[in-house]
């Protein structure tokens, strides 16, 4: 295998990636290493993570990142509901009775009650195929769980104290992103390979459209891409990303749109364009040098 090869299967499954982004991707994999992605929001970080899911066949095992977010909700839990409903039956049956304290405690423990959240998931999900385990915008966890984090993924194996220690036959492809909207700790990053992913380029964004809205007119499909870049030119609160190109592309063919004309903006503004503050931004630099950035050769 090959980044060409990677950039190829990520193709078929409708990710264009760019050459740097394949070449990350195909080190991950090949090294077993992490990669933390970076960039604005919406350049396509975590539709990477699903893409390969989609090309790999391995389940996508998502981690949600919060603030706060701690081992029960990362990691394991215990299903109190259940445990609670096993001491009540073996009370009924009198079974509880027969039991050492040590024996029912030790009952109350067993890996059926267990609940695998995804981090336990991805290490021992016991599949031939690899997972991809996308912990979504770590960013916004704390620095506790960071360092939780980083020793999971060092050695690839969790210990719960009631069974033992489960460790990974086959590590999974592992995704963290960020938002940057604070700085990960240096310790993290060193244990991952790292890629920032920038806004596409015109004409790779026209490619994205073209495949993601595939009805739409060839024209309208390259406007769109060059008004966006346009748009983001303006120093804006956030920047529109490849989600919002794919919905105004979309907004603009299901209104039978064949060109960008400034009422087909106005109209379609709110689909690119998510701040009033930003809004504000486009239509002081006129809607009609959109369009004209727009139409341009």
């Amino acid at each position: 295998m090959t980044p060409d090869d990677v950039r190829s299967a990520l193709s078929s499954v409708d990710y264009l990636a760019d050459e740097g982004l394949a070449t990350a991707v195909f080190l991950a994999i090949e090294l077993k290493r992490p990669l933390m992605l970076e960039g604005d929001a919406g350049v396509g970080k975590t539709e990477l993570a699903k893409a390969l899911a989609s090309w790999t066949g391995g389940n996508l095992i998502r981690l949600q990142c919060y603030e706060g977010i701690d081992a029960a909700q990362a990691v394991y839990d215990w299903d109190y509901a259940r445990q609670l409903l096993h001491l009540r039956a073996a009370e009924a049956t009198g079974e509880s009775s027969r039991q050492t304290t040590d024996a029912l405690e030790a009952e109350l423990y067993d890996e059926r009650f267990l609940i695998r959240r995804p981090l336990l998931q991805a290490i021992a999900g016991g599949s031939d195929t690899p997972p991809v385990l996308l912990i979504d915008e770590i960013d916004r966890a704390d620095d506790e769980f960071e360092a939780y984090l980083l020793e999971i993924l060092s050695d690839y194996q969790i210990t719960v104290p009631e069974i033992g220690t489960f460790r990974a036959e086959r590590p999974p492809i592992v995704i963290l992103t960020s938002n940057r909207t604070r700085d990960v700790h240096d310790a993290l990053k060193r244990r991952c390979l790292y890629h920032w992913v920038e806004h596409p380029e015109v004409d790779r964004e026209v490619e994205i459209v073209r495949l993601r809205v595939p009805e739409i007119a060839p024209t309208l499909a390259t406007e769109v891409a060059q008004a966006v870049e346009f748009i983001r030119s303006l120093d804006l609160y956030k920047p529109p990303g490849i989600a919002e190109t794919i919905d105004w592309a979309t907004a603009l063919q299901r209104l039978g749109a064949i060109n960008l004309t400034t009422d087909a903006i106005t109209s379609t503004l709110g689909t690119v364009v998510k701040y009033r503050e930003d809004a504000d931004r486009v239509n002081a630099a006129g809607l009609t040098a959109v369009v004209e950035h727009a139409s341009r050769p």
